[in-house]
Formats: C-alpha cells, sequence, structure tokens
C-alpha cells in the first residue's frame, strides 16, 4: 500500500474514532427524553447530590488533620540589653553583643490516645457522610421518578384534553349548521357551547400543567434552561405483584439513612471517649539553649517539663456534653428506624392500593366508558338521544380516561416509593 491510500485511511479510522467518542459523550435529546437518561443527568448534575458530595468531601478533609502530631514551638529571647556608646547591643558582632539570649524548642505530646480517638470520630464522621449521600440519592430518585412521571401523566392529560376539545368544536359547528336548517334548539347549542368553551379552559390548564412538571423535573437534572424541550417518552410501567420482599427489620438495618444513624453513633462514642481523655494529662517538653556574652564558656543548655494542673477545672462540662451528643445520637438511631417502618408500610399499602385502581381502570372501567360514549355518539347522530345526555356521556368518558392516567401514574410513582424504600445501602453508580 502507498503512501496515499495509507494516509487515507487512517484519516477515515479516525474520522470513525472521534464520532464514535462524540456520540459517546453526547448530551442526551431532551425532547425524547428516557427516565434512564434523566437518571444519569440527575447524577451528573442534581444540586442536592452535589452538595451532599461536598460533605463528604468535607469529612475526608477532616482525616487529614485529625491524625496530624502537634507542631513544635520554637522561641526566641533576649534580656539584660545595654546601651554603650550611644548603641543599643553595645559594640562588636552578633555574638560579642553583651546580652544574654535564648533559644527554646518545645513539643506537645498527647497522651490517653487522643489522636487514635480523633482519626477514629473523623473516620465515622466520613462513613457517616457517605451513608448521606446514598440517602439523598435515595430521596432524590424517588423525586426523580415522581417528576418525570408527572410530565408523563400532564402530557397524556393535554393530549386527551386537546381531542376532547377538538371533538366539542366539531360538535359545535355542525350543531351551528343544524340550528340555522331548524333541525336543533338554541339552548342545545348553547349547552354544547358551554361545554366547548370549558373543554378548551382543560386543555390550557393542561398545558400549563405540563409546563409546571417540564419546569420541576428539568431542576431535579440540571437543566433548567431546556425545561420547554423536556419530553418524556417512556410508558407507564405496567401493573406486576411485587411479592412479599425481605423482612421489614432485615432491610431497615440496611437502609442508609439507618447506616448512618449508625454511624453517627459510633462518631458520638468516639467524641466521647475524646473528651474523657482530656483528664489525661498532656506533656510539653522543651529544650534551651542560652548564650552569654563573652568567650562563650558561660553558655548553657537546659531541658524542661510542663504539666497541667486539674486544679480549677477537669472538664466535666465537656465531657457532659459528649455524653448528652451520644444520647441525642442514640435516640435519633430509634427515631430514623421507626420512621423507615413507617415509610415500609405505607409505601407497601400505597403500591397495593395503586395497583388495584389500575387494575380496576384498565379491565372494567375504561372499557364501559367508551362503550357508553359511543352508544351516545350514535345514538345523537340518529336523533334517538338528547343533547345533555350526549354530553355527560363525553365527560364521562374524559374524566375516566383522565382518572386512568392518573392511576397509572400514581402506580408508577408507587413502585418507585417501594422499590426505595425497601432498597439497601450501596455505592452509588
Amino acid at each position: 500500500m502507498n503512501a496515499m491510500p495509507r494516509l487515507l485511511l487512517c484519516l477515515f479510522c479516525a474520522q470513525c474514532v472521534v464520532g464514535v467518542a462524540a456520540d459517546a459523550v453526547a448530551p442526551p435529546d431532551l425532547s425524547r427524553l428516557t427516565l434512564a437518561q434523566a437518571d444519569r443527568l440527575f447524577v451528573e448534575r442534581n444540586r442536592e447530590v452535589q452538595l451532599a458530595q461536598r460533605a463528604v468531601d468535607g469529612a475526608l478533609a477532616d482525616t487529614l488533620s485529625a491524625g496530624q502530631l502537634p507542631n513544635p514551638n520554637l522561641s526566641i529571647g533576649t534580656s539584660q540589653i545595654p546601651r554603650s556608646n550611644g548603641q543599643p547591643f553595645g559594640s562588636g558582632g552578633p555574638r560579642d553583643k553583651l546580652v544574654d539570649t535564648t533559644f527554646g524548642l518545645s513539643q506537645l505530646f498527647e497522651r490517653g490516645d487522643k489522636r487514635a480517638l480523633r482519626i477514629g470520630a473523623a473516620e465515622q464522621g466520613v462513613e457517616a457522610s457517605r451513608k448521606d449521600l446514598l440517602d439523598v440519592l435515595r430521596q432524590q430518585r424517588v423525586a426523580l421518578a415522581g417528576a418525570y412521571y408527572d410530565l408523563l401523566l400532564a402530557q397524556n392529560r393535554e393530549t386527551i384534553s386537546a381531542e376532547s376539545a377538538g371533538l366539542f368544536d366539531k360538535t359545535l359547528q355542525a350543531a351551528d349548521l343544524r340550528l340555522k336548517a331548524g333541525d336543533v334548539a338554541p339552548n342545545d347549542v348553547a349547552r354544547i357551547r358551554v361545554d366547548a368553551l370549558r373543554a378548551q379552559n382543560d386543555a390550557r390548564s393542561a398545558r400549563a400543567d405540563r409546563e409546571k412538571a417540564q419546569a420541576a423535573l428539568a431542576y431535579l437534572i440540571g437543566a433548567e434552561k431546556q425545561a420547554r424541550d423536556i419530553r418524556a417518552i417512556d410508558e407507564f410501567p405496567t401493573v406486576r405483584a411485587p411479592g412479599e420482599g425481605p423482612p421489614i427489620e432485615q432491610v431497615v438495618e440496611q437502609r442508609a439513612d439507618v447506616a448512618g444513624a449508625q454511624a453517627r453513633v459510633r462518631l458520638a462514642e468516639k467524641q466521647r471517649d475524646l473528651a474523657r481523655a482530656q483528664r489525661t494529662r498532656d506533656i510539653t517538653a522543651g529544650v534551651q539553649y542560652e548564650h552569654f556574652p563573652g568567650d562563650g564558656s558561660n553558655n548553657t543548655l537546659g531541658v524542661s517539663i510542663s504539666i497541667p494542673l486539674f486544679i480549677n477545672y477537669n472538664f466535666d462540662g465537656e465531657i457532659r456534653r459528649a455524653e448528652v451528643g451520644l444520647e441525642a445520637a442514640q435516640d435519633n438511631l430509634e427515631r430514623v428506624r421507626a420512621l423507615a417502618r413507617g415509610e415500609i408500610s405505607r409505601a407497601r399499602a400505597d403500591l397495593d392500593a395503586s395497583a388495584e385502581r389500575v387494575e380496576r381502570f384498565q379491565g372494567v372501567l375504561l372499557r364501559e366508558a367508551q362503550k357508553a360514549a359511543d352508544a351516545a355518539e350514535f345514538a345523537y347522530s340518529k336523533g334517538a338521544l338528547g343533547v345533555m345526555d350526549l354530553l355527560d356521556a363525553r365527560r364521562t368518558l374524559r374524566a375516566t380516561r383522565i382518572e386512568a392516567i392518573i392511576a397509572q401514574a400514581d402506580y408508577a410513582k408507587s413502585l418507585t416509593a417501594w422499590q426505595a424504600a425497601i432498597a439497601a445501602a450501596a455505592v452509588p453508580k
């Protein structure tokens, strides 16, 4: 192969690689947004998740300072400063100055395992922050799914309302023609016109609900500027039996919020032990060099040890405060466990109730409402049914269709809440 074909082949391969890489990193089309795509954007951009991650980063920074040894202190002092020939310190070089100069170096030595306790407390703080992050992810994913299904619901309501408004407009046009021909009473036309205007109002309200749902979802995925472009394309999940699930007590202990509360209990225990360790006296050791003016024979070395005397105060307040913090952490752990049990029970009750509603709508209500509306349309076209009965049948069908999709949205959100309620703490994706 000569040089030119080889170069063209290399350029073609490079273009393919660049194209594949661009497709891999290209942002999803918000006008055709799936729940999985929304979840990826949520992990990258959600502000609550980012704040929780910053808390983890701050806790990791605490571990850096917790394990450090105290810095030594260097001190320099002079005394007996004379004035000779109008000059301070006298004449001569620095070592010949008629002053006493002292150099001291001291180091604090901690006792009572204070450094190990600080490290342990910092590590528990990191663990608690990570569990908090997992719990924020869990809660925000429930909010994300709820916002996504709310948008899907709003889109369906907008479609149904637009279809209903269009049907009423056609009926009103036909009624006006029949009124001119004398085939229908003016009162019937007025009633049709009122329902047509109501349908238009409903359609406008449905559009506003869709725009609000877009804004809510856009915030969760960090796409506020593209809110009006967002359109959900997934279908509502089909109803399926969720099964019994694992035992509640087992689920409770595996949840991120409970694990985080347990980590904070361990953190409080370390802080209590650290407060008690303050009663163990630290020692400050020092070495000192003192330079006297002259030939240097009078220069001296010295050592010192400093020990605090707990005569007036023995850290009773700090210890009691740490013990109260531990008691509060233990109380909070029981509170979180109780809330978790209640959340699981409520989620399961909502899931069962919403599943029954969906099955009832899909099995009977929608079919019967459609049959009644079709029969009313046919009877009205043949003159065998009054306009009020026709309008009632249409309103019933429209309300039933909307209630059916509301039930589907409720089931979808209940299923997400149930799955999140029984989810064990896991490393975020």
